[in-house]
């Protein structure tokens, strides 16, 4: 089995000097594990996160859902920063109370320019799913020194 092209650490670092308005200390999100072809990222409980009827609120699930795709496909590839979200479809299944959530994300397909994974969200501690998403990313286009290669 292939190791990950980034570790947890290389992954916090990278991922803080980049994204210092999402990746930081107070963001509330930890990377738990990275493999190749996936990761699982936790986010702890924020009261800010709630919605009325005492539940997750569903950009919190979605934003769990884009990150925990980003970072499993930058574990698999390396550092490309610039891969972006081009789809990503979210079946909300049932309400997750105030808690932690887990994701766990599964690469489906890696190509040279897009990637489809599949992401499980999780109550912690909890085996039923909250919600189920499917995310596609565009990857830029590499030289062969590795710089990107803009888009026309």
């Amino acid at each position: 089995m292939q190791q990950p092209r980034l570790s947890i650490a290389e992954l916090d670092r990278l991922l803080c000097a980049e994204f210092p308005q999402a990746f930081n200390t107070q963001s509330g999100l930890r990377i738990k594990e990275v493999w190749h072809g996936g990761a699982r990222v936790e986010r702890a409980f924020d009261g800010a996160s709630l919605r009325p009827g005492g539940t997750i609120s569903g950009p919190t699930i979605m934003m769990l859902a884009d990150v925990t795709i980003y970072i499993a496909i930058l574990a698999t590839i390396g550092w490309v920063p610039l891969a972006v979200t081009t789809n990503l479809s979210v079946n909300f299944l049932r309400k997750p109370g105030p808690g932690a959530l887990v994701a766990e994300c599964r690469l489906v397909k890696v190509g040279k320019r897009l990637a489809v994974g599949e992401i499980a969200i999780r109550s912690v501690g909890q085996e039923d799913m909250v919600a189920h998403a499917v995310s596609t990313y565009s990857i830029p286009s590499r030289s062969a020194d590795g710089d990107i290669i803009p888009s026309n």
